[in-house]
């Protein structure tokens, strides 16, 4: 974790390692995001921005540094972090481009989803061995050929949020299955090396029933894989989230990410797999603050040394996003701390809360600091205007939505489990 050249860090981190009260390992995995940051992501972020084109050669430089195996445990070669540690390191790098943030979650949730939370969960011996083994096929690729996982969930129905099977469908045929079906707004479309596809393992004669979902990692060159469709979208530009169809896909019994049924406890049992969206805008709070104080104090690189911070509502507008930070920091840090499987219900609504908070706040912030900067902050040439695009993004994503996390928080706090009007 030494291969970032020391330089001086201009920017605080998001959560102080005394005051946090982080680990050595977390303190050093997320300063050397901040590094990465700073020198790689922030110099890059607003080409992709404007084209609308994949970070590949952010990726490149990720595989360099040892964080497309971030989530890889130590023993199979990578940096082995676990949900908080990773969490934190995904905020560093999301103040610095929102979208190569995104989608390296995407990526890391291949990685993280196969390693810590299946340790986690009730596997027999014998199928956890098998498990192990097929994941070193995947983890091996990643660490040595730099391969890149995405993870499409949406289909355009209820099946994302968790309320109906995938209907991208797996049937068993000798040596594997056969996929077929259609995911949208699949992040890393046409530029991941594998796409790790949610489907439903056909049954002849039964229902498809969300436990039989399965996590398969399916090669992009793979014959049957086709991407379709524009992308042009109001923010996070670079996620290039197209379309992926499947036609009679094949792909043999090692590609299985995880074993049956597997997915399904996971989603029922360390909820706070689905957290993991938040980090991305929950380093663009950051960034919006960071951005709105340097450029008050007249220290912006490419702006005039011009101070504003001598005015009464320059001084209030700060003073109030620093509360709505500082109260957006605290909630979701004891959310990310909280993950573990079998939540109780106060961690459960407390991880809903922080979605919600994160998600709904960076957009808040955002404008905010617009408004305080006042209309050079509009301007393509400064940062702000991008932020502030991509911090609309996060409330729509699913699997928790900002509309979900407020159905479900309202409901479960009315009812408890079983009660019925």
């Amino acid at each position: 974790m030494d291969a970032l050249p020391a330089t001086t860090l201009e920017d605080a981190p998001i959560f102080d390692a005394d005051a946090f009260r982080l680990t050595p390992f977390e303190a050093e995995l997320t300063a050397k995001a901040r590094r990465f940051g700073a020198t790689v992501l922030a110099p890059r972020a607003a080409r992709w921005d404007r084209e609308a084109t994949f970070p590949t050669d952010n990726y490149r430089d990720m595989h360099r540094e040892g964080l497309l195996g971030i989530c890889i445990p130590k023993d199979e070669g990578g940096l082995g972090a676990d949900f908080r540690a990773y969490c934190m390191t995904a905020a560093e790098l999301g103040r610095y481009c929102g979208a190569t943030a995104l989608t390296w979650n995407m990526h890391v949730c291949s990685t993280l989803w196969t390693g810590a939370l299946t340790e986690d969960l009730d596997i027999p011996a014998e199928a956890r061995a098998e498990h192990r083994r097929r994941r070193q096929i995947h983890y091996d690729r990643i660490l040595a050929d730099g391969a890149i996982y995405s993870q499409p969930f949406s289909e355009g129905g209820a099946a994302a949020a968790g309320a109906a099977a995938f209907g991208t469908t797996a049937k068993r045929v000798e040596g594997g299955f056969l996929i077929n079906g259609k995911k949208i707004f699949a992040s890393l479309a046409g530029h991941a090396n594998y796409y790790g596809i949610l489907c439903t393992e056909v049954h002849e004669g039964e229902k498809l029933s969300r436990r039989d979902t399965l996590y398969l990692g399916v090669p992009a060159t793979a014959p049957g894989v086709t991407v379709e469709g524009e992308w042009d979208p109001l923010g996070m530009r670079g996620t290039v989230s197209r379309n992926l169809l499947f036609k009679d896909v094949f792909v043999p019994d090692d590609a299985a990410l995880m074993p049956p049924g597997l997915y399904f406890q996971a989603a029922t049992r360390w909820p706070h797999m689905f957290m993991t969206l938040s980090p991305t805008y929950m380093g663009i709070c950051q960034a919006a603050y960071d951005f709105t104080v340097k450029y008050l104090r007249g220290e912006v690189p490419g702006t005039p040394p011009v101070k504003r911070r001598m005015y009464p509502t320059k001084q209030i507008a700060v003073a109030q996003m620093r509360i709505m930070l500082e109260q957006t920091k605290a909630l979701w840090f004891q959310a990310i701390t909280d993950a573990r499987p079998d939540p109780s219900k106060e961690q459960m609504m407390r991880a809903l809360t922080a979605q919600y908070t994160v998600m709904e706040n960076a957009n808040a912030l955002c404008a905010l600091a617009i408004r305080t900067c006042g209309g050079q902050s509009m301007l393509k040439s400064l940062p702000l205007e991008r932020m502030y695009r991509d911090s609309r993004c996060g409330a729509l994503m699913l699997p928790w939505t900002a509309e979900l996390c407020l159905d479900r928080l309202g409901r479960d706090t009315l009812y408890e489990k079983g009660e019925v009007d």
